[in-house]
């Protein structure tokens, strides 16, 4: 299980940033008081985004994060609301997906479902195939 990721933000983008995600059914966590001057945490299920206030953040121009949302109407139109604009991805697993950028310029994917599992094949040695 994925447990957090840390995304890089401006200071004046935290608190936006925690709303953007509060959008898509995360809640602020309170960080354990070693970090909480450095960090800030929105948790959902068990899955984490911390955010820490940099001068310079580094923002992926493809990279992203993905986040299911079994029932997506609500949340694109709550993110609508609150001035995003989530665009269609692709279909490619039959659920329809979305991408909109957060208020720090980080690339969101919101899925209706997430794609199947595959397991690579094995070879008769044990070891998996890599491409």
């Amino acid at each position: 299980m994925l447990q957090h990721v840390t995304l890089e933000v401006r200071a004046a983008d935290v608190r936006p940033c925690v709303a953007f995600w509060e959008l898509l059914g995360f809640e602020e966590l309170i960080p354990p008081p070693a970090l909480r001057d450095r960090f800030t945490w929105v948790g959902r299920e068990g899955t984490q985004i911390h955010l820490v206030a940099v001068v310079a953040p580094a923002v992926p121009e493809r990279g992203h994060t993905a986040v299911v949302a079994a029932d997506p109407e609500p949340v694109l139109a709550a993110l609508r609301a609150a001035g995003f604009d989530p665009r269609p991805g692709s279909d490619a697993w039959d659920a329809p997906r979305w991408f909109v950028h957060d208020p720090a310029g980080h690339r969101v994917e919101l899925m209706s479902a997430p794609p199947p599992s595959v397991r690579r094949a094995t070879s008769t040695s044990g070891t998996s195939h890599r491409p």
